[in-house]
Order: structure tokens, then sequence, then C-alpha cells
């Protein structure tokens, strides 16, 4: 095994391309917590159809992802818990089952609180606001940041303009509580990288930055799309589908992917977010962790 891992080192990830990536056994690396250049979470939305379906409780995620995947880390989605955001019980709960079981709370994941880049100034500022509060539950949780959506209807310039006044107003607020606010390619105009980096860069707020999402593209290209987005990175979504046979990403070539992600010189949480049906929650979780296991083996 030193050997192999010598020897990847010595290529170079870059050169190895998928042939080579795949000759390494998936279930080789058991945990990734402080080995590789990058740490691993758990996007809630990975178990949508479990959580959806009432099979598990919002609750009982931080120790599912400890106990059953041995993830440390957590991304919570707000649709989850929508009601609680001011429920100080609630959350104390949530923060003592992560506790307890030796769980970081990574963040948040915003959605349904209205468009941050939409153009009329008073539909944009109730939304800006009805974002305070998951600002402040994020907070208490410990987490870092939140993710938002730069979303608006209109032209490319009038959304472009509302959403550095949303975000920026946004941003202000946050920073008194130091917590992030990160932007996902989450489709319309934050799916292109030029349009949603140009944003970010005339927000031009330390804790303002992105979550770039492997998978959320669409029609530009994902690779350019990440590397738009790196510059202003403060967590990276692993976005899976479906696997080939050797347990690569059938649509992504990840260790490209996260080539780039390192090339970028980031160092914090990569966030597993399985979003397939061919496989259940529960193997579309493992198989990416095992992904990013092996890639991260190779590029460390």
């Amino acid at each position: 095994m030193s050997n192999r891992r010598e020897f990847l080192k010595q290529m170079g990830a870059g050169a190895l391309g998928l042939t080579a990536l795949s000759n390494l056994p998936l279930d080789l690396f058991a945990s990734s917590k402080g080995k590789y250049f990058f740490d691993i979470s758990l996007a809630q939305w990975s178990l949508h159809r479990t959580l959806f379906g009432k099979q598990m409780d919002n609750l009982d995620f931080a120790e599912t992802a400890a106990k059953k995947y041995g993830i440390f880390a957590v991304e919570y989605v707000n649709q989850f818990f929508k009601d609680k955001a001011n429920d100080q019980t609630y959350l104390k709960e949530m923060l003592k089952r992560s506790k307890d079981n030796g769980v970081k709370n990574v963040l948040i994941m915003i959605d349904g609180e209205g468009s941050l880049g939409a153009p009329d100034d008073a539909e944009r500022k109730t939304a800006v606001e009805n974002h305070y509060k998951w600002v402040e539950a994020a907070k208490f949780l410990g987490c870092h940041a939140i993710r938002v959506n730069a979303a608006g209807k209109g032209s490319e310039e009038e959304v472009k303009s509302a959403a550095v006044d949303g975000l920026g107003t946004l941003s202000e607020f946050a920073a008194k509580h130091k917590i992030n606010v990160i932007v996902e390619n989450h489709g319309g105009m934050s799916s292109d990288g030029q349009w949603l980096s140009a944003v970010l860069k005339q927000v031009g707020k330390k804790n303002c930055g992105s979550l770039p999402d492997f998978g959320n593209f669409y029609e530009y290209d994902r690779y350019q799309g990440v590397t738009d987005l790196m510059p202003f990175a403060k967590g990276v979504s692993a976005k899976t589908h479906d696997f080939d046979n050797d347990g690569n990403e059938s649509q992504i070539d990840y260790l490209r992917m996260m080539q780039i992600v390192k090339d970028a010189g980031y160092k914090g949480y990569v966030g597993i977010e399985y979003e397939g049906s061919k496989l259940s929650e529960d193997e579309g979780i493992k198989k990416t962790k095992q992904l990013l296991d092996k890639v991260g083996a190779s590029l460390s």
C-alpha cells in the first residue's frame, strides 16, 4: 500500500485521470479525518427521501452521521426544521445531540426564504430579513456559515445588481454574528460560474463567499465553474448521482475536480451530497465517501 501511495505522489494526481484512480480499492481507507487536505462532512440533503418520508427525524441526523457513516461534521437543511429557527429549546437539543456524538455543525442550507436577488426593493428587503433568524440559529449551533441562493427574476444585470445589494446587506448582519454567507450555484443565473463569481467579487466582503457544487452547472462547464468559484469558496459540495463499476462518479471526474479544489488552496470541508436514485441513500452516501477517501489519498 505504501508503494502504491508513493507511486501516486510521484506520478502527480493531475496526470493520473480516472484509469489509475479506479485501480484503488474502494474500501482501502476507512477514515478521512485529518488525513487529507480537506475534511469530509455530510450534507443532510443526502438523506432527504428518508427525512421527508419520516423514517428519520432531524434531531437524529448528527448521531446517524457519526455512528452509521463515521462522519463527524454535518451540514443541515432548513427544510427539515423550518419552524424551529427561533425555538431555543429545539436548537439546544440539536446542539446537545451533535456534541454528544462528537459532531461539528458546519452550516445550514437555507431555502424558501425569498429571493436575495429580487430587483424589487421591498421583496429583496423581506428576503434579507427572513434570513436573519437563520444567521442567529447558525451561530447558536456553532456553524460557520449559512448557505443561500442568489436568485431573482429579471435580466442578468438587474439580478446581479440586486444580488450584490441583498448579499451585501445580509453579510453585514451576519458579520456581527461571525457567520459567513455562502452562495451555491443552485440553478438559474447562479449556475453560470462567471456570473456568480462576478457577483461575489462585487459584494467584496470577507464573510461572503461561495459553495461550489460539482453537479449544479448544467449548460456551463462544471470544471470551469468550480475554477471560477473556488477563489471565493468557504465550502465545497461533492455532488454525486451515479457510479461506474470502479466506484467513480459516472459523469464527474472527481480526481480532476478535487485537483481544482486543492490547487485553489482550499483546506475546509467537502460535503457529501448524494442526490441519485439508482442506489439507496445509504449506499450512495457510502460510495461517495469511499470515492472522496481514495481521491483524498491520491492527492495527499
